[in-house]
Order: C-alpha cells, then sequence, then structure tokens
C-alpha cells in the first residue's frame, strides 16, 4: 500500500490493517520458531578480532551516520564495505536480500551488519518479510542487527546471530572501546 492510499485510509481503517499485519506477523514468527530458525543453538559468536565488515543500510539513515562515527571514535581502522539498500518499503526486503547474497558470496567481510533507525510499525514491516528472516537465517557469514530502537523487534532480530537494540548498540558490540583498551596497557 503507498502512502497516498494509506492518508486515505480512516482513523478505524488504519487500526484494523495494523491489527491484520499484528496477526500475519506473529502467525510467521510460530511457523519459523517451529521450524527452529530462531533456536539458539544455531546463533554464532562475532570473531573476536573484527576487521572487517559488511553494512546493509541506507548510506543516507541517521541510524547508518551514527553508526559509522561511532565505529571510528571507538576503535577506527575498521574495514567497513557497505551496500546500500532501502530500509523500508516494499522494495527493501528483495534489496537487503541481494545484499546478504552479495556479501557471502565474496567472502571478503567477517560479519554482516543490518541497520535501520527507528520508525512505526510500517516503517519497520520490512524486517518481518518471511524471505528476508529466512536469508538472514542462512547466511554464512554471521549477522548483526542493529534495527529500531530498544522496545523494537522484528523476526530478522530473532534470526540473526547477534541482535543490537539500536545502530550505536552494534557499532559499541563490534568495536572495543579505544580509551579501555589504552587503560588496560598502563
Amino acid at each position: 500500500m503507498t502512502e497516498r492510499e494509506l492518508k486515505k485510509l480512516s482513523r478505524s481503517d488504519l487500526l484494523e490493517l495494523l491489527l491484520v499485519q499484528t496477526k500475519e506477523n506473529e502467525l510467521l514468527k510460530k511457523k519459523l520458531t517451529a521450524e527452529g530458525l530462531f533456536d539458539a543453538d544455531k546463533k554464532r559468536p562475532l570473531p573476536e578480532d573484527l576487521t572487517k565488515i559488511g553494512v546493509i543500510s541506507s548510506t543516507q539513515a541517521a541510524g547508518y551516520a551514527d553508526f559509522i562515527k561511532i565505529i571510528n571514535a571507538r576503535w577506527g581502522g575498521m574495514k567497513v564495505q557497505v551496500a546500500h539498500t532501502q530500509v523500508q518499503g516494499l522494495d527493501a526486503p528483495e534489496q537487503i536480500i541481494r545484499a546478504l547474497r552479495y556479501f557471502n558470496e565474496r567472502g571478503e567481510v567477517q560479519a554482516i551488519v543490518i541497520l535501520r533507525g527507528g520508525g512505526s510499525a510500517d516503517d519497520l514491516a520490512a524486517f518481518n518479510d518471511e524471505e528476508l528472516v529466512r536469508a538472514v537465517a542462512a547466511s554464512r557469514i554471521p549477522v548483526v542487527c542493529g534495527i529500531g530502537h530498544e522496545v523494537d523487534e522484528s523476526l530478522c532480530d530473532l534470526a540473526c546471530d547477534v541482535r543490537a537494540s539500536t545502530p550505536s548498540n552494534a557499532a559499541e558490540m563490534l568495536t572495543k572501546d579505544r580509551a579501555e583498551e589504552l587503560q588496560k596497557l598502563q
């Protein structure tokens, strides 16, 4: 449904649409849980000394900018390959799937990070797409999801190897703090 079509809907129609989406997500979550897609024993740890990561995000998004700023401030020197994709809307899931395939086929990164800052449930709906969730779970390279805010939870968050509460939290999880490391040496 386009933004223009959504604006034409009444408040009660919007509420009904949201309830339908919520029910569909719950049914999909149950299905994928039953298949074992979210099992804890399938989660892989991140490599100890990350030096190369692949980032899937919109490079124009504030969440991406925050992530890069924190990566550079905490440690620096991390090689970051970026796949610019949409992170909301109907085309987002397929673009993110293609980026996941790209990083897996090339095998040049140690971890893949999917980033998207906060937004409404509709803004984050792409991360509940079944094909995308399956692609995240199937990645040969460990996947970190930093999607939304702390209270947001997508099906991609459940399928990934490591969930970060926000893009900024993802950056903190992936890098050592330079000041802490220097203090340890003293």
